[in-house]
């Protein structure tokens, strides 16, 4: 059974946040010196969303996401 907001997001066609793990990979791939489409394209998600994870690591220095 899902949720209403698992509802909601597939509706938008938003997708469930991303996992502790998906993030930290964004940020080693790009510590590789992956630019933000290949990264995108080796994971599977959007530029944009790259774009986010890599701007808040570097803004806060972690992929933990703020409570």
């Amino acid at each position: 059974m899902q949720t209403a907001s698992a509802n909601i997001c597939k509706r938008m066609g938003r997708s469930q946040e991303l996992s502790e793990f998906k993030r930290g990979t964004v940020i080693g791939c790009y510590l590789c010196n992956k630019s933000i489409c290949e990264i995108s394209l080796l994971l599977n998600i959007p530029q944009s969303t790259v774009n986010g994870i890599i701007t808040k690591w570097k803004q806060l220095g972690t992929t933990a996401t703020q409570p």
